[in-house]
């Protein structure tokens, strides 16, 4: 038996990351470009696998292209011409390809992939829309903007939300099946139904970076690997939509909040409220860049994500916690409240307003809030009702309602941060 060269072995694990990492960052360009030629996202997808695949084989034989990312796009265009070769329709598919055979023929790969190149932006933007159309469930549009993307894996997706791997290919696949299903096309929105498609794509991000910063359930607090994709998500569209200033505000909001991660636990793991944490641990490049975006929205409308990131940036500029503005804090809580006016900023709200100083008028806006069947088995309730209480001196009412939160909330971090909370009263 031959012995195994262990350099071979960690030349091929290189490798093997290394055509990782180009799909992470290639897959969302090289599904859009393929889904301009075929205009069908369930087909692109396996086309796109289907060049991950030869690549996984050969790179590791032949070493990782100079270009990994034409590569992977003359590879899966190969196959396309050969699969629709094969199909049925194929005279009147191929007639979408026609005119890249004939450039293929006529002149060098470079000269064909520098024509694709132009159309990248919108390409992208269809894509965006597409993955987060109206016909597809809040949970279909978030498996399958991160699945095509966000370039992450079926199990990535379903660790990420804490769902079994089935649920989570069961959802992409149902996504395709009612894009196919609805013949949606691969284009963008009708300048009468954009500003609706934009707020679904927004929201769309807005779900997933908050799943990674403050998890529903699990034993993790937070999922950063999450929020670096939203974020990533939110980079790409403020990108494309340049004159859109809610693009700028969701960005802005995502960098400014995702700044605090590495603060947001200890080194034993467990949750650090936003007060407690040491600044000094907020990344100041992320906090710069969310505070230039905001500069960028603000200068184009004020929208929800705008404001909300006028809201953290109250906090990332105060050097510490007591230095927060509140009573900006509690003026912009007052806008968001009439542009958004859910029961969970209006909770927010009275968060702001007891913090700002005036725990008695935040407590009685808070309860009037009590009958909201959206907040009735929402931890914060209680807790912030916790926190408004025990500013007033009642602790043992403040404890029974941490105790609560403890109680409601199905994160195991959470869960702790709240005991904690109502021992120390």
């Amino acid at each position: 038996m031959t012995a195994t060269d262990p350099t071979s072995e960690d030349a091929t694990r290189a490798t093997r990351r290394a055509v990782e990492a180009v799909w992470r960052i290639e897959s969302a360009r090289l599904i859009a470009r393929l889904a301009r030629l075929v205009r069908d996202v369930g087909l692109v997808e396996e086309l796109a696998q289907d060049a991950l695949v030869v690549a996984l084989e050969r790179w590791p034989e032949t070493g990782v292209p100079d270009d990994p990312g034409r590569w992977l796009l003359a590879t899966a265009k190969h196959r396309a011409i050969d699969l629709l070769r094969r199909q049925e329709r194929y005279a009147k598919k191929l007639a979408l390809l026609g005119r890249d055979v004939q450039i293929q023929q006529e002149y060098a790969e470079a000269e064909l992939d520098a024509a694709l190149d132009d159309h990248i932006g919108d390409d992208l933007l269809r894509l965006v829309f597409t993955a987060a159309h109206p016909v597809l469930s809040t949970e279909a549009k978030v498996a399958l903007t991160l699945r095509l993307l966000g370039g992450l894996t079926t199990p990535e997706i379903a660790r990420a939300f804490l769902i079994p791997e089935t649920t989570a290919a069961q959802r992409i696949v149902r996504a395709k099946r009612a894009l196919a299903a609805a013949n949606v096309q691969f284009e963008l929105p009708n300048p009468a139904e954009l500003p609706d498609r934009l707020s679904s794509v927004l929201e769309v991000v807005y779900l997933i970076f908050n799943e990674g910063y403050s998890a529903t359930s699990g034993r993790d607090w937070a999922r950063p690997e999450l929020c670096h994709e939203a974020v990533r998500l939110g980079r790409i569209l403020a990108g494309l939509l340049p004159d859109e200033p809610e693009t700028h505000g969701l960005l802005a909001l995502m960098e400014i909040q995702a700044s605090r991660l590495r603060a947001r636990v200890d080194a034993a793991g467990q949750p650090v409220p936003l007060l407690d944490q040491d600044r000094r641990l907020w990344d100041r490049l992320l906090v710069r860049r969310g505070l230039a975006a905001l500069a960028r929205a603000e200068s184009r409308g004020v929208g929800r994500y705008t404001l909300q990131a006028a809201i953290a940036a109250c906090h990332a500029r105060a050097a510490r916690a007591e230095d927060t503005d509140w009573p900006r804090i509690v003026a912009l809580y007052e806008v968001l409240a009439h542009v958004q006016p859910s029961p969970v900023v209006l909770l927010n709200r009275a968060a702001a307003v007891g913090l700002a100083g005036d725990p008695a008028r935040g407590l009685a806006l808070l309860d009037s809030l009590g009958q909201e069947r959206a907040l009735r088995d929402y931890p914060q309730l209680p807790a912030v009702r916790g926190e408004l209480l025990a500013r007033l001196g009642r602790a043992d009412e403040a404890r029974d309602e941490f105790a609560r939160a403890a109680d409601l909330t199905r994160n195991d971090g959470e869960r702790v941060l709240f005991r904690r909370r109502a021992d120390a009263l």
